[in-house]
């Protein structure tokens, strides 16, 4: 392995030179503007430039890039919205400028070993700690919940590319856990000895990733990407090695990357500070992650209606209708799962939210409320039979209606997706 003091005497090329000016200054803006919380508390410090950049950014898509419609900045759940784009023009236009003004300003330089230290410094735990971030959402389950009850009612063709890839990724608890560990392992590139290792299977969870997010239309293509061309970068100096010691199995040593000396307490300070982000990471990051899926899937997130209710039979003002006899108008199914919320399924498969409201003064009423522009209501007293008999009778826009149904508790024994289980052993492939 070669020594520090070598490399930091060494002479590096002028497209090595240049390529280093380039790439600190777009990667630095880069994880500066587009931080996506991997560094703690570092949304705190963005607050110093957040309100510049709202007016900034708007201002350049309009009057620079012609961008004809407004826009802005702001979570939405998205990482490709057009002011990210328009975020990442200028950090590759200031990083050509800077580049050139660097390169002409600083041509004796003989190397950047010591900034390229602290630039790898930064990328590791860029990427490390957002990997480690999304490997626990996956270990726990959160980010790629179980097919609940309006996934599986719904109507396959009609689910977005996003939305199949979720169904496929969530359906499987060992495969979350497979995932989320890959991705955890990114912890490796926190320690420089395990960083090629850390990056080896970086590598192949982020391009898996990102190419889920190329080919499944997930809107989060730009730190996907991003995150590959950091750990190929990272990963540069040891590349010809590595294709050397795996296509001609020739030996090889890595190469250590310069690490400046520090004085005894300045050295300390940073272990610890290191010990600190990696145990908030690890710790707290499984804390919350927890409490977020309790927040979001916990038993007190779930109606105490919850269930799938199929429609066997409608009586509209005395008027009866079984249910071959039943319209494409007519309702199909009444889906409750979350507290707050159901989702009418139609005849014709189309379907609606409805908001709902639990009568706290009774123990069997509850209100349905539409949610689109022709707003209804209706207002339902309900009871249970024998054999999962259930009855809904009341009023909407004054016709008196009954509808007897059938409920699922357990929505998802009715579903071939979530009743099918594990074979070891499979005569014959059974791909429905």
């Amino acid at each position: 392995m070669e020594n520090h003091s070598s490399l930091q005497s060494s002479s590096w090329s002028l497209l090595e030179k240049i390529g280093f000016r380039f790439f600190f200054v777009y990667f630095t803006l880069f994880i500066t503007f587009e931080n996506n919380g991997a560094y703690p508390f570092f949304v705190y410090i963005s607050r110093m430039w957040s309100n510049f950049l709202n007016n900034y950014i708007p201002w350049v898509g309009k009057h620079i890039l012609g961008i004809p419609y407004d826009f802005k900045g702001g979570p939405n759940g998205s990482g490709d919205t057009t002011f990210d784009y328009v975020i990442l023009f200028c950090i590759l236009m200031l990083a050509i400028i800077v580049t050139v003004i660097w390169s002409f300003l600083d041509r004796k330089r003989k190397n950047y070993a010591k900034m390229y230290y602290w630039l790898t410094v930064a990328l590791r735990f860029y990427v490390g700690l957002m990997l480690i971030n999304y490997g626990l959402v996956k270990v726990i389950q959160v980010q790629f919940s179980s097919p609940g009850l309006y996934r599986l009612t719904q109507p396959y063709g009609e689910s977005s590319p996003m939305g199949l890839a979720w169904t496929f990724l969530g359906f499987s608890k060992g495969y979350n856990l497979f995932m989320g560990i890959a991705e955890v392992a990114a912890v490796l590139l926190l320690f420089r000895r395990t960083l090629t290792l850390g990056l080896i299977i970086t590598i192949m969870t982020t391009a898996n990733v990102m190419a889920v997010n190329y080919f499944y239309d997930v809107p989060v293509k730009i730190l996907s990407t991003h995150l590959v061309l950091i750990c190929l970068f990272l990963i540069a100096r040891d590349f010809k090695k590595l294709l050397t010691f795996f296509l001609l199995r020739v030996p090889v040593s890595l190469t250590d990357i310069y690490k400046p000396k520090l004085k005894r307490g300045l050295k300390m300070t940073f272990t610890i500070l290191k010990v600190l982000v990696i145990a908030y990471a690890l710790g707290y990051g499984l804390i919350e992650t927890m409490r977020s899926k309790e927040r979001y899937y916990g038993e007190g997130t779930k109606s105490p209606l919850q269930g799938l209710y199929e429609v066997r039979e409608i009586t509209l003002n005395g008027k009866t209708k079984t249910y071959d006899e039943l319209t494409t108008k007519d309702w199909k199914y009444l889906a409750i799962e979350r507290k707050g919320f159901a989702q009418v399924q139609l005849m014709s498969l189309k379907r609606e939210w409805m908001t709902l409201k639990i009568d706290s003064t009774s123990t069997d009423k509850f209100t349905l409320t539409s949610r689109g522009v022709d707003e209804r209501t209706y207002e339902f007293e309900y009871g249970e039979g024998d054999n999962s008999d259930f009855f809904l009778k009341g009023t909407v826009n004054s016709d008196t209606l009954f509808i007897k149904m059938k409920r699922y508790k357990d929505f998802k024994e009715k579903f071939l997706l979530t009743n099918r289980g594990f074979h070891w052993i499979n005569e014959m492939p059974y791909n429905r």
